[in-house]
């Protein structure tokens, strides 16, 4: 798949330039087989329900999906969900809750939210219009991000800053907008009326859009398209995109 000329490389394609291993896992629902960052783990829990691992550390058995949340409902509703999922977990015991595809998006924005808080305080993320300019301008910007409701002139000053800064002018290279506002981005952060966002840190980069990016393909908000989406435009449709480098996947990828 084509990744647009503004948007970043996610660490699973990073890593595969660099000759890593890129972990990859197949979807119970597709068949299609992705690097795992860009999946969305379910785990089987003692009690036999089927609840979401986003971050992959539940213990036990559990099985990979990596459709969008329209994909997600059509294909329980169709059984195709539980098909799969008993076929990966060698097990039909199971129950899958009526709000799988809620509680995903729940944790898919929770992990995402989490991550910025932590790059926050570490000092890898700032905010604020003059801070960001001036670093974009220095070319210290890796990642560039704006609230839903941003305005577009904000947007535009600060992407200009940043592609005269990597010296990448009339490249259209914009930042992302994000699928929360400015006071859900402001909780997250701990700090007030956070619109804007910039990372400074390329490892950071590639932390936050690892999971920024499964959260954007799950709810389809296409990064693409939300790049040019102002505040007072509506909510694009469609499942974000990126390129990857995948390996060749041995049978037992369907559940661990």
């Amino acid at each position: 798949m084509r990744t647009p000329h503004n948007d970043q490389l996610s660490e699973p394609d990073r890593a595969g330039r660099r000759g890593q291993h890129v972990p990859e896992r197949r979807c119970v629902i597709t068949g299609e087989v992705s690097p795992a960052e860009r999946l969305v783990r379910l785990a089987l829990g003692p009690d036999g329900g089927i609840a979401p691992d986003v971050l992959g550390k539940a213990p036990g058995r559990g099985a990979w999906i990596g459709v969008n949340r329209a994909d997600l409902d059509a294909a329980r509703a169709r059984g195709k969900l539980k098909g799969g999922l008993a076929r990966a977990l060698q097990d039909g015991d199971f129950t899958i809750p009526d709000d799988l595809g809620a509680r995903i998006e729940a944790q898919l924005q929770r992990a995402t939210l989490d991550r910025l808080g932590l790059e926050s305080r570490s000092g890898t993320l700032i905010s604020g219009n003059d801070k960001i300019e001036q670093a974009a301008r220095r070319g210290q910007v890796r990642l560039l991000l704006h609230a839903s409701d941003a305005g577009e002139d904000g947007r535009k000053k600060l992407a200009q800053a940043w592609r005269v800064g990597q010296d990448d002018e009339g490249s259209g290279r914009e930042g992302l907008v994000l699928p929360v506002d400015r006071s859900t981005l402001s909780m997250a952060l701990g700090r007030e009326n956070a619109v804007h966002l910039a990372i400074l840190d390329a490892r950071a980069a590639d932390r936050v859009l690892a999971h920024l990016s499964r959260w954007q393909f799950f709810t389809g908000w296409s990064r693409d398209a939300a790049n040019r989406v102002s505040a007072k435009d509506s909510r694009p449709a469609g499942p974000g995109e990126m390129s990857t480098d995948p390996d060749v996947l041995g049978p037992d990828a369907d559940a661990i």
